[in-house]
């Protein structure tokens, strides 16, 4: 026999647990396994039970990582973590809208250029100042390896209509284009960032309207 908080045995077997990907999968896997929209659980029949045990621990497991208070835990201890720490500095960078740009190479001003770091943008900008050795943090991968000298690029995000003019590329970034921090946009990116600009636009748009109303 199971014996967990998250097994029922009545007319059959129910199984309640907090939601759970890995819950799900493997339930749903399990010969005449069914979800009850009314008592909100899972029901298996006592002739599914041998293939229920035999995944018992991964679905019990996996309710014990759902739980409200292990979900908790686990973002309270990312918080202090390496990982969260660079992904702070990441997004502060981010804020302050500036690229280190190769001194030898530079993108040209107010057309869209595809970026490691973020996606397609327009610089804007190019300041002439040096950028520091300790500057390039974990952000910038690709200038922290290459030995090249650097000035800060100032961008933004770029608009639909000048998306939907660029012209893609008619092969990937190779080694070089990756080395120096961006490319012509190809195809696939130039999609993306059109549907992710149409989407910003529709939503500025219905913001605007809301206003007017």
């Amino acid at each position: 026999p199971i014996s967990s908080p998250y097994l029922e045995v009545s007319d059959d077997l129910r199984i309640r647990t907090p939601y759970s990907k890995t819950v799900f999968e493997e339930l749903r896997t399990v010969p005449w396994a069914s979800w009850d929209e009314e008592l909100r659980a899972w029901r298996v029949p006592f002739r599914s039970f041998e293939e229920l045990r035999r995944r018992w621990p991964r679905i019990e497991k996996a309710a014990q990582q759902a739980e409200p208070e292990e979900r908790k835990r686990r973002r309270d201890a990312a918080k202090n973590s390496e990982g969260d720490k660079v992904a702070r500095l990441r997004n502060a960078e981010r804020r302050r809208r500036r690229y280190p740009l190769p001194v030898e190479h530079l993108p040209p001003v107010g057309k869209p250029v595809a970026t490691e770091q973020y996606g397609i943008v327009v610089f804007n900008e190019v300041s002439g100042e040096l950028v520091e050795a300790r500057d390039l943090t974990a952000s910038y991968p690709n200038a922290a390896c290459a030995n090249a000298d650097y000035i800060w690029g100032r961008w933004r995000s770029a608009t639909l209509s000048e998306l939907v003019r660029t012209w893609p590329a008619r092969s990937p970034p190779g080694a070089h284009e990756r080395s120096r921090g961006w490319w012509q946009p190809t195809l696939p990116e130039l999609r993306v960032a059109r549907q992710n600009a149409r989407s910003m636009e529709r939503r500025k748009h219905s913001r605007e309207l809301s206003r007017v109303r």
